[in-house]
């Protein structure tokens, strides 16, 4: 769990060292809405939005800072901690990932 004030830099500096193939999933504490960060090539990335909208955005890593600037406000409004799970190799099940059963 990483707060929302510091997890822009958090997320931006663990995408600089994920390898290419590997995903990261950023998720509310209530884990009902995400976003899947896919290192697709060198120096470009495909977020899957999935929560108030379902949208796919490709991203070089220079304009990150702002996409994900733009869907924090969009899919984590009111959250204090973000959950952040390094995921590793992507298959097509990380895609739709289990919301927690209460």
């Amino acid at each position: 769990m990483i707060d929302k004030a510091t997890a822009l830099e958090s997320v931006l500096r663990k995408l600089k060292k994920l390898p290419v193939g590997h995903c990261i999933d950023l998720r509310t504490y209530k884990r009902n809405r995400s976003l899947l960060i896919l290192h697709v090539r060198e120096q470009e990335y495909i977020i899957y939005e999935d929560g108030y909208e379902t949208i796919e955005h490709q991203c070089a890593l220079k304009g990150m800072k702002k996409l994900l600037k733009t869907l924090f406000k969009r899919e984590f409004p009111r959250s204090n901690k973000i959950r952040m799970y390094e995921l590793g190799e992507y298959n097509e099940d990380k895609h739709r990932r289990e919301m927690k059963k209460l």
